[in-house]
C-alpha cells in the first residue's frame, strides 16, 4: 500500500492497491497525519472497510493503512496513479522484474548518491567526443603520432590503475562492507578485461602502424567531402534529439497501457480499477515499435549522409558545389525513399527480436542451464550478433546506391553486393584500416572518461556501489563518441562505394572522365596497388551484366 514499501512475492507486486481522490503531496509520519489527510482532503489510503475515525483506534490500523512513513506523490492523469517524488522508489518497480532485489537497490542506491559524478562524466564524455571529432576533422601527420601516443598511454593508465586500486582494496583490511567486497570482485574482472583489450589493441597498433601517412591522406580525402557539406558533423545532434523525443513517448505511451483501464464500483460500494481486458499483450507490439521506430530514424541519417556525399561526389563542377546538398538529400528521402529505409529497418528489427527472445528465454531457465545450453545459447547469440552487423553494413551499402542509382531496397542491395564482391581487394585494407582509427578516437573518449570515473568514484568507496555506475558511463562515452564519429565511418563508406560505381562507369578518358578527383585516385592506388587490379580486371563488367545499371546521375 506504499509505493516505497512495496511487498515483492514471486517477483510481483503484492501491496493492496486503493482508488483515491487526491495523493497526499506531503510525507505523512504517523496514523494520526492520515487520519487528518482523510479528513480535510476526502481521500481515504486505508482500505474501504476501516472508517477514517478508526484509523488510529483498531489495533490493526499497522496493516490496514499505508507502510509509513508515506512519502509524497503528484496525481498524474494520464496514467491514474500517484506519482511518487522521491527517486529512490522507482527502484523498487523495477526490482519486480529482477531475482536479486537487494542488489539491485545498490546499484541504484550507487546512481543515486553519485548522480552529481555520472552527470559530470557524461558532460565530459560529450566534449571529449566533440573534441575527438574536431581533431579528425583537421588532422594532420603529427596529429595522428600525438592521438595514437596518447590511446596508448591512456589504455596503460587505465588498465595499471585499475590493478592498482585492485591490490588496493586486497591489501585494506577494512573492506568488511558488502559495498567494498562488490567494488573488488567488478574491479578484478575490469582489469582482466581492460588488459586484454589492450594487449590486443597495442598488438593491432605495432602490426598497421607504418600506414600511418595513408591515415592522415585517407581523412584529408573525407574531410575534402564533409567541407563541402560541413552540417553533415551535426546530423548526430539532430538524431539524438529525435530519439530523446520519441524514446520519451515511448515510455509515455507504455506507462498509458499499463494503466489503461476505469475504475468501477462493486460491492459493498467499494471502487476497483480494472485493466482492459487484453492489454498485457500489447507490450509485445509496443516493443517492437520502439526497435524498428529507433532502426528508422538512425536510418534516416545514414540515408541523409548517404544523399549529401553522392550529390557533392557525382558533380562534375568541384569548383561549384551544389547548393545545401543535405537539405536536398532530405528531401528526395521524404518525397521517394521512404520504403527503402523502412525495409532496412525492418531488417535489423527482424534480427533483434530473436536475439531478445533468446535473452528472455536465457533468464528464464537460469536454474535449469547445463553446460550444453550456455554453449548453444552462446553460439546463438554471436550468430544473430553476425547477422546484425553484416545486415547494417549491406543497408548502408544499399542506401548509398538508392541514392545514386534511386533504384527500390532490394535492388540496389543486390547491386552493391555485386559490385563490391568484385572490387572488394581494393576496399577492404583502406576502408578497415580507416574504421580501426576512428574506432581508437572512440576508445581514447572511454579511456578519459574512465580514468576521471575512477578517480572521482574512488573518495567514496565505502558509501556506494560505484563499479556499475563506472560502468554504465563507459558505455555512455562509447555510445556518444560512437554517434559523433560514426559520421566519418558513413562518409568512408559512402565515398569507397561511389569511387567504385565510378570506376565502372567511366574510364579516365575524355568521354567518360572519372568523377573523383585525381587526390582520391592516386591515394587509393598508393594504398590498394590499383593498377595492378584493374589490369588484371576480366572484360565482363559489371555494367553490362543483366538486372544492374549503376549509372550515376549527374549533378
Amino acid at each position: 500500500m506504499n509505493s516505497c514499501n512495496l511487498e515483492i512475492k514471486d517477483i510481483r507486486l503484492n501491496s493492496i492497491v486503493l482508488c483515491v481522490s487526491s495523493c497526499p503531496e506531503e510525507q505523512l509520519d504517523t496514523l494520526e497525519e492520515v487520519q487528518l489527510f482523510a479528513n480535510n482532503n476526502g481521500s481515504f489510503l486505508c482500505i474501504y472497510s476501516l472508517n477514517s475515525f478508526d484509523y488510529t483506534r483498531n489495533p490493526n490500523a499497522d496493516s490496514l493503512c499505508p507502510r509509513l512513513p508515506v512519502p509524497p506523490s503528484k496525481s498524474f492523469p494520464l496514467f491514474n496513479r500517484c506519482i511518487p517524488q522521491t527517486p529512490e522508489c522507482y527502484s523498487l518497480f523495477t526490482s519486480v522484474l529482477i531475482n536479486d532485489v537487494d542488489s539491485l537497490h545498490r546499484i541504484l542506491s550507487g546512481i543515486m548518491s553519485g548522480r552529481d559524478t555520472v552527470l559530470g562524466l557524461c558532460i565530459l564524455a560529450l566534449a571529449l567526443s566533440l573534441a575527438m571529432m574536431f581533431t579528425f576533422r583537421f588532422i594532420s601527420t603529427l596529429l595522428v603520432h600525438i592521438f595514437i601516443s596518447l590511446v596508448i598511454l591512456g589504455l596503460l593508465f587505465v588498465c595499471g590503475v585499475l590493478w592498482w586500486l585492485y591490490y588496493d582494496y586486497t591489501s585494506d583490511l577494512s573492506t568488511e562492507l558488502d559495498t567494498e567486497r562488490e567494488n573488488m570482485k567488478c574491479l578484478l574482472g575490469f582489469a582482466i578485461v581492460s588488459t586484454v583489450i589492450t594487449a590486443v589493441l597495442l598488438i593491432l597498433i605495432f602490426v598497421l602502424r607504418k600506414r600511418i601517412k595513408l591515415t592522415v591522406e585517407l581523412f584529408q580525402v573525407t574531410n575534402k567531402a564533409i567541407s563541402s557539406s560541413p552540417f553533415l558533423l551535426l546530423q548526430p545532434l539532430w538524431t539524438f534529439a529525435i530519439l530523446i523525443f520519441f524514446w520519451v513517448l515511448w515510455v509515455a505511451v507504455l506507462l498509458s497501457l499499463g494503466t489503461a483501464g476505469a475504475a468501477q464500483v462493486i460491492e459493498g460500494g467499494q471502487v476497483e480499477y480494472k485493466p482492459l481486458s487484453g492489454i498485457q499483450y500489447m507490450w509485445w507490439y509496443h516493443l517492437i515499435g520502439l526497435i524498428w521506430t529507433s532502426e528508422f530514424i538512425l536510418a534516416c541519417q545514414q540515408m541523409t549522409i548517404a544523399g549529401a556525399v553522392v550529390t557533392c561526389y557525382f558533380n562534375r563542377n568541384k569548383n561549384d558545389p551544389p547548393d545545401h546538398p543535405i537539405l536536398s538529400s532530405l528531401s528526395v528521402l521524404c518525397c521517394y525513399h521512404q520504403g527503402t529505409v523502412i525495409k532496412g529497418s525492418f531488417l535489423i528489427t527482424l534480427v533483434r527480436i530473436p536475439r531478445i527472445i533468446l535473452i528472455y528465454v536465457y533468464n528464464t531457465v537460469k536454474e535449469k542451464r547445463n553446460a550444453w545450453s550456455k554453449c548453444v545459447f552462446r553460439c546463438c547469440f554471436c550468430c544473430f550478433w553476425s547477422l546484425d552487423k553484416y545486415l547494417r553494413h549491406l543497408n548502408q551499402d544499399a542506401y548509398t546506391t538508392t541514392a545514386i542509382n534511386g533504384t527500390d531496397f532490394c535492388t540496389s542491395a543486390r547491386d552493391a553486393l555485386r559490385i563490391l564482391s568484385k572490387n572488394s581487394s581494393q576496399l577492404t585494407s583502406v576502408n578497415c584500416f580507416g574504421d580501426f582509427i576512428i574506432f581508437l578516437g572512440k576508445v581514447l573518449v572511454v579511456c578519459f572518461t574512465v580514468f576521471g570515473g575512477l578517480m572521482a568514484f574512488n573518495y567514496n568507496r565505502a558509501l556506494q556501489v560505484w563499479t556499475i555506475p563506472l560502468l554504465l558511463v563507459a558505455f555512455f562515452a562509447y555510445l556518444v563518441a560512437h554517434s559523433f564519429l560514426s559520421v566519418f565511418e558513413t562518409v568512408l563508406d559512402v565515398l569507397f562505394l561511389c569511387f567504385v560505381v565510378d570506376l565502372e562507369t567511366n574510364d579516365g578518358s575524355s568521354g567518360k572522365p572519372y568523377f573523383m578527383d585525381q587526390e582520391f585516385l592516386s591515394f587509393v592506388e598508393r594504398s590498394s596497388k590499383l593498377n595492378d587490379a584493374r589490369a588484371q580486371k576480366d572484360g565482363n563488367s559489371l555494367r553490362n551484366e543483366e538486372g544492374t545499371e549503376l549509372r550515376p546521375i549527374v549533378r
